[in-house]
């Protein structure tokens, strides 16, 4: 009995550490946001120019996701993560001390490259050493860690640029990246590597994608976060808009009570135990669907917070199914498969603001969420083409 303790002490002390490091590293992602603005006084350039600080960031992260992931099937999910949490601090240190747009551009690129060592690396990581009944719980955390850190990079840095400078966001998460670096040296476990050659790697990455229900899970990772992402952005522009005329700092406290919504990807593993992965999906994806179309039609504010919750809500409960439902297609080369999947999820993240923002220009709100709910049916529309029931 207190053998059997020690483990789930064990796991629960992995699973948080794993959980920080996943908020704190995908918090870089968004940390840029709120600097847009700021960058563009400094430096004196018009926003245009600076909005390659988050494009060359998430262009390396796409790029190093296809390479991480592959490369942790061959030298160990440990040693990718962690060589690249150390690579990650001394980067942003660095981006902490430039005196120029240019150099904080290019530091940006490097340090989202490095930061892509982890978010593809960790969940075949976690499906690879938590137990069977742990294991979706464990990746429902890293999931709700990579969602809260799109509002909670975004407060942060709003906060700190503010009070104390845009240089303490990088020095201060440059500080919290040492800590976990040390943190994943003694208490995060090594697995045995496979010893496959690299190329083997990627020869199981294209025999994956032959896998048609592969492809089913992309679509639907692809619309949630293009969904996500997107209804973000066009909440933005809708609470500043002459019907509730918030300012950016209300909209920043609207954002960051979608948290409570993102908590829900906690109980996703107790669903999916339950009701099983394919019910789950499509139930959280009508759930988010519906939210979308509501926010549309809302012009009250305690009506847009609770339906926002619930869109946010429906996401969180989804994308832990989903990422457990594409490990275990992808088998084998699951590292490959979540490689492919972040790809895919960031190639969503891309395309939302630009899809959010081309319809906020017809100036019609309600046709902007319905038609983000949309595309949110058609993932629910893959589920159905999904002949895979993993055993979770």
């Amino acid at each position: 009995m207190k053998e059997e303790n020690r483990k789930e002490q064990h796991y629960s002390i992995i699973t948080w550490i794993l959980f920080f490091s996943g908020l704190t590293i995908m918090s870089s992602f968004y940390i840029a946001i709120p600097l847009i603005s700021v960058f563009s006084k400094e430096f004196s350039v018009p926003e245009g120019q600076v909005v390659w600080v988050s494009s060359l960031f998430t262009f390396c992260f796409a790029i190093g996701c296809l390479l991480f992931g592959p490369l942790s099937d061959r030298f160990g999910r440990k040693k990718i993560m962690l060589w690249g949490l150390a690579a990650l601090t001394i980067v942003t240190i660095i981006l902490a001390f430039q005196s120029s747009l240019s150099s904080i551009i290019l530091f940006r690129g490097i340090q989202g490259l490095t930061a892509a060592t982890f978010s593809p690396v960790v969940l075949p990581y976690v499906m690879e050493l938590f137990p069977q009944h742990k294991k979706v719980f464990a990746v429902s955390c890293m999931s709700a860690s990579f969602l809260m850190a799109g509002i909670i990079g975004q407060v942060f840095s709003s906060l700190v640029s503010s009070h104390l400078g845009w240089n303490y966001v990088f020095i201060i998460l440059a500080a919290i990246y040492f800590i976990l670096t040390l943190l994943m040296l003694f208490f995060i476990p090594n697995l045995p590597e496979n010893g496959n050659l690299v190329m083997d790697a990627f020869k199981q990455m294209r025999k994956t994608l032959a896998q048609k229900s592969l492809w089913f899970a992309f679509v639907i990772a692809l619309v949630m976060l293009l969904s996500f992402v997107g209804m973000y952005t066009a909440l933005g522009q809708f609470l500043s808009s002459s019907l509730f005329g918030f300012s950016n700092q209300q909209i920043l406290y609207v954002r960051s009570v979608g948290i409570l919504g993102m908590l829900m990807s906690l109980f996703s593993s107790r669903l999916t135990k339950r009701y099983g992965v394919i019910p789950v999906l499509r139930s959280a994806i009508i759930l988010s669907a519906v939210g979308l179309i509501l926010l549309g039609l809302g012009t009250n504010m305690v009506f847009v917070i609770v339906v926002s919750v619930v869109f946010v809500s429906g996401i969180a409960v989804a994308i832990p199914s989903l990422v457990s439902l594409v490990g275990e297609i992808g088998g084998a080369a699951r590292g490959a498969a979540i490689s492919i999947y972040t790809v895919i999820v960031n190639l969503g993240a891309t395309i939302g603001p630009i899809l959010a923002l081309l319809l906020l220009g017809t100036g019609n709100y309600v046709l902007t969420f319905s038609i983000l709910a949309c595309c949110l049916l058609l993932g629910f529309t893959a589920t159905f083409f999904s002949n895979v029931h993993p055993r979770l």
